[in-house]
Order: C-alpha cells, then structure tokens, then sequence
C-alpha cells in the first residue's frame, strides 16, 4: 500500500461603547450572494448598470472581536490565516500579535469546543485569549500516559486542550486546559507542532519527574476559579450560516457550513488523532476527510494523504480506521 511511510519532506479603531454581540453586518462582499439568499453590498459596490468589481478583488469580510479577559470591541478584516488574524488583533488592540494564544468563538470562556481552528462563521464574534501568568510545574510520571491531549493555534503554540479525568495531570490543579507549554525539561517549544510536542511527552521516561513550564491565558473576573473549558455557560453569539475558511497556504475562501456527512466525518477523524496522537485538531481532520470523500478505496486515499500532509507519517492502521470513518459517516453509521 504506497502509504510512504516515514518521509519528511490599518485594523480598524475600536468601538468604545459597543457591547459583545452578533455581528449585524458582518458579512460585508461586494455583489456576493449570502448563503440567506440576500444580498450583501459592502463599501465601493457598483451601481446598477455599471460593469461588477474585478474578479480578483476579495470579498470584503469584517468581524467583530475583543479580548477575552475584557475590552472595547474592535473589527478586524483583510486576513487570510491565523497569523494574519493575530497580527490584525494586535492592530487593532495595539499589542503584539505574539500576545494571542488562541481564540474562541461566540464565548469570552477558555471552551475548548468553541475554539478557533480553521474556519469562521460570517457572524462569528471572536474572542483572543492574550498571556497571562507563568508558571513552572514539576511532575512525576508515575504511568506512562499523562492524561494530556494538546492541539496548536497555528502560529506557533502548543497548548492542553483536554485533561483526562483521574490522570496524572488531572491531580496537579495548577495545570489547566488552555494552558500553553512553553518548554519541557528547558527545551522551548515555541514553534512546534502540536504532535511534536505530544510525542516529545509520550517519550519522556517514566518514574521520572519532569519540568513543564506554562503560560496560562489572561482571564475575566469570572473565569478566575475556572478548570476547564464546558458547554455549560457558554453565550452563544454567532448564527451565521457560512464560515471563512483560513488556510496556511494560498487566500481564505468563503464556503458553505459543512453537510452533516462533513461534521460527523470530522467528529470521527478528529477523535482518531486524539486516540493515535494525542492531538485534536479538527482542522487536520477537515482536511483528511476533504481528501478522502470523493476516493474510491484506501489506495488512493492513501496516496492523497502522503502528497498533502506527508510529514505527519501516518502509520497504515490509522490511515484504515480513518477511511473507515469517512465510509462509516457516509452510510449514517454512528
């Protein structure tokens, strides 16, 4: 099976009395037909008559953001990926886009389902997470799973999206989801990915103690006694009905919402990586069910993954259970 296996190949101001809410507007396209059937024209749109924009100006998106921790809401446009996103924050907040540690959508809340990976809906209002305090955990590895399952923003941070419960980092009350890893045993980690970091905590020998150090994100009053992100709790701001796809490589696109098939395929996937990798990342997911939705058997899905996502390796059992995931969502099979 030619799996190929082991191959490494100006922000706008901020609205000073505005509180968080939908964005009203937020879909702002010269001449583009909403996903509502309406029509939404945005600045510099033709009047009638007049020959339409040309096709390689972009839509014109604006969202909607604020710190999580609290501030003005400002708005943001003119980004095609998650560095850009950050760097349009900064702008608009004057901090520096290395500040941000992730984002969530709808909830100024550390919810790890809310959180920000490859797509935005058209009324989603983001909330940037920025650094908070510091600190410096030794832990004992008493067994050889930590309990930990990382994920990365993008741009360069690894942080903990989940915490088993009765593992060995749930007992270390200090350590929470949304926490970034900075280094390990003094190794920084800035710039790495989140199954690098995931297999550097799976190797670390056991009954041995290690040193993490972290950076928790700035939090809001209420948020201060939090643990973990939940469903519970969480406002939610944003029914639009079609995203902005951010993509590390080439302009963000607007697409439709993913088909019921696409969300439950992705569901799939996505705990596949966490089961494999110790990573969630439901980007990587979308991405491999992109890939092998239209493949008529596991060859050619298997050479599809090794020309775009070659440098994750994946071992041929994963590849299989992937692909019967992707079948098993097609038929409606839980």
């Amino acid at each position: 099976m030619p799996l190929g296996l082991g191959r490494r190949k100006k922000a706008s101001p901020l609205v000073e009395n505005e509180e968080a809410e939908p964005i009203r507007a937020g879909l702002n396209v010269s001449g583009v037909d909403r996903l509502d059937g309406g029509v939404s024209v945005g600045e510099g749109a033709t009047q009638e008559g007049l020959p339409p924009p040309p096709t390689n100006m972009r839509p014109r998106l604006i969202f909607h953001t604020q710190l999580a921790h609290g501030s003005p809401t400002g708005r943001i446009e003119g980004f095609s990926n998650v560095r850009e996103l950050y760097a349009k924050i900064g702008e608009a907040f004057g901090i520096p886009p290395t500040e941000v540690m992730f984002c969530t959508l709808n909830t100024h809340k550390v919810d790890m389902d809310k959180l920000l990976g490859g797509q935005i809906g058209l009324e989603d209002f983001i909330f940037a997470h920025t650094k908070g305090q510091r600190k410096e955990v030794e832990v004992f590895k008493g067994e050889d799973a930590l309990g930990l399952t990382i994920t990365d923003n993008g741009a360069g941070y690894a942080f903990i999206k989940r915490i088993r419960e009765g593992s060995i980092i749930h007992q270390i009350q200090v350590i929470n989801v949304g926490d970034m890893i900075e280094s390990i045993n003094g190794q920084i980690l800035i710039g790495c990915r989140h199954y690098e970091v995931a297999k550097m905590l799976k190797e670390l020998p056991k009954e041995k103690t290690f040193v993490l150090k972290l950076v928790e994100p700035l939090k809001a009053f209420d948020m201060i006694s939090q643990r973990s992100g939940s469903r519970s709790g969480s406002v939610q701001l944003g029914t639009g009905r079609g995203t902005l796809r951010l993509r590390s490589k080439g302009p963000a696109t607007v697409e439709e919402l993913p088909s019921a098939f696409e969300e439950k395929a992705i569901e799939k996937v996505d705990d596949l990586l966490e089961s494999y990798m110790g990573i969630r990342d439901s980007e990587l997911a979308a991405t491999m069910v992109e890939l092998g939705k239209d493949k008529k058997n596991p060859d050619e899905f298997a050479e599809a993954l090794d020309e775009t996502l070659g440098d994750f390796a994946f071992p041929d059992e994963f590849v299989f259970d992937v692909w019967g995931a992707i079948g098993d969502a097609k038929v409606g099979r839980v």
